[in-house]
């Protein structure tokens, strides 16, 4: 596994564990336990994954899902920590880390967060450059649904359309809080927001993300 992914799975793997399998987070309805059934099925079932993008398949994604769920919360966490299987894609390092370290970093954030006492991560410059490259390269999709313009931008000015529209609606802050931004988590990022007032409503209500 690369560097940043691997990275990403042992923390989130920690943040689960000591936050318990009953603990809230910030993926609507779900708490730590339904959490760590994702991550697992995502990886081991890539085949039911596609229910995230494919409307058709979400029925059954989420049934294979809830079979994760039944399994205990502690060999959830063994399955995470440990890796996907050998013969998963995910295994292959190159698409680990183009596709799993995003995915580990959000959904950390998903458990810190949704707890009371959480404090901001402090995130080196490499890492958040590795954060901005893979919103150059996603923000169109994960703008798609927006209702209007949404232009995200780092605090030295670099810039993505994640979606063309007016009114447009400006967010500045760093990657990993735009990152979160835009995967629909508007509410825990950190961020500012430029633009008409009921514009700035409606993104921050905005179906965003996969």
């Amino acid at each position: 596994m690369s560097t940043h992914a691997k990275r990403e799975r042992l923390l989130l793997a920690d943040l689960l564990e000591a936050a318990g399998p009953g603990a809230p987070t910030l993926c609507k309805g779900w708490t730590a336990h339904d959490l760590a059934a994702h991550v697992v099925m995502r990886e081991r079932r890539p085949d039911a994954a596609g229910g995230v993008l494919l409307k058709a398949l979400a029925d059954r994604m989420e049934r294979i899902r809830a079979e994760f769920a039944a399994q205990p919360y502690e060999e959830l966490l063994r399955m995470i920590r440990s890796g996907p299987p050998r013969m998963s894609p995910y295994s292959l390092k190159q698409i680990d880390e183009a596709a799993n370290t995003i995915e580990f970093f959000v959904h950390a954030e998903d458990v810190r967060r949704a707890q009371a006492d959480w404090t901001p991560r402090d995130l080196d410059p490499v890492f958040e450059n590795v954060l901005w490259s893979r919103l150059e390269k996603g923000a169109r999709l994960l703008g798609r649904r927006a209702p209007l313009g949404v232009v995200l931008r780092r605090p030295d000015g670099q810039t993505v359309v994640a979606h063309r529209g007016t009114p447009v609606v400006t967010v500045t802050g760093q990657p990993g809080e735009l990152t979160l931004f835009a995967f629909g988590r508007q509410d825990a990022a950190r961020v500012d927001l430029e633009g008409d007032k009921d514009a700035i409503a409606r993104v921050r209500t905005a179906q965003l993300g996969v």
